[in-house]
């Protein structure tokens, strides 16, 4: 502790600031600690929060420590969102991609950030006693290099959630489509429909069939079916469930059939699948070109040239001699 403060010293050449800048820190981290500790207690002696989650049905998950960690930071909210709003609302739509739903997820994924940025440089000044021949400017380097990476952590692993999702949904939805176009040409309405399309997908792909399930229910408390579909384009951020939307919407507002229409959708889906499958398939040669030329090709020209190269070199060694 006091290898860290003589850091401080070092580095900020004033012992009043040092001592300040260092008090903060470890308040801080104290007070991040004791958060942490007090909403682990509260969720381990709460019998009745046990009890719900062991009566809770399948999927539906209890978190009474996130719950009371939410309710602590709640007055820290407004000071750690950013004031931008298309920085507050770019966010948020990565957070609704990402499958979080909550109002309260945008603060917590900032508090994060910042629990995050104040706690990595602190453990680095914790652990300098331990390290004495490291010099202060690079234990300073390792706090801010820390605390830039510890920053950044949340936005990369949020952009990894919402590919992540997004990859899911994309690789349900083919199947979900044919299901859906088989239900309402059995005589199914498109409400019916989506609730028997998102019971069959609750197993093989429950992010879709959760989001076909919300729909639903939304269409069922009052809300219009075309603002319901909307929302679920917005949810889910795919080009092929907004082109479903799209469609949709049209046959509803012009009275036309939903099954001609589901039909002639899949049927140009499958086609634009397999368009992107030839895509695809025609960019192997040129992607093949590298692997080729730095792995395959120099291990050839070794086997097919070594030998000749190798006699050259003994026919100049007996020429030399």
């Amino acid at each position: 502790m006091f290898g860290s403060l003589e850091a401080l010293q070092t580095y900020l050449r004033n012992q009043p600031s040092a001592a300040i800048t260092f008090v903060v820190l470890i308040g801080t981290a104290v007070f991040a600690l004791s958060l942490g500790v007090s909403a682990f207690v509260v969720a381990v002696g709460n019998p009745l929060r046990r009890r719900v989650a062991q009566l809770g049905a399948p999927g539906v998950q209890v978190s009474s420590s996130a719950s009371d960690l939410v309710a602590r930071l709640r007055p820290l909210f407004p000071y750690l969102v950013p004031a931008k709003d298309k920085e507050r609302s770019r966010v948020s739509k990565l957070l609704v991609h990402a499958g979080m739903r909550s109002p309260s997820a945008l603060p917590v994924f900032y508090a994060c950030k910042t629990l995050l940025l104040l706690s990595v440089p602190m453990m680095v000044f914790l652990i300098a006693p331990f390290l004495p021949r490291v010099s202060s400017g690079k234990l300073l380097f390792a706090a801010i290099l820390g605390a830039l990476l510890a920053y950044l952590s949340p936005s990369v692993w949020l952009d990894r959630r919402v590919a992540s999702r997004q990859r899911e949904l994309r690789v349900a939805f083919p199947d979900a489509l044919d299901l859906l176009v088989v239900c309402v040409e059995a005589g199914l309405g498109l409400a019916p429909a989506l609730q028997r399309v998102a019971d069959d997908l609750v197993i093989s792909a429950p992010q879709l069939g959760g989001e076909l399930a919300l729909v639903n229910a939304e269409m069922r408390a009052g809300v219009e079916r075309s603002q319901a579909l909307k929302n679920l384009a917005e949810r889910t951020g795919l080009d092929d469930i907004k082109g479903l939307v799209a469609l949709l919407v049209q046959t509803m507002r012009f009275g036309t059939g939903v099954a001609d229409a589901l039909r002639v959708y899949s049927e140009e889906f499958r086609d634009k699948r397999m368009q992107a499958a030839e895509e695809e398939a025609a960019k192997i040669g040129t992607k093949m070109v590298f692997p080729l030329a730095f792995c395959l090709f120099p291990s050839f020209f070794l086997v097919a040239i070594g030998p000749a190269v190798l006699r050259l070199m003994e026919v100049f060694k007996t020429i030399h001699h």
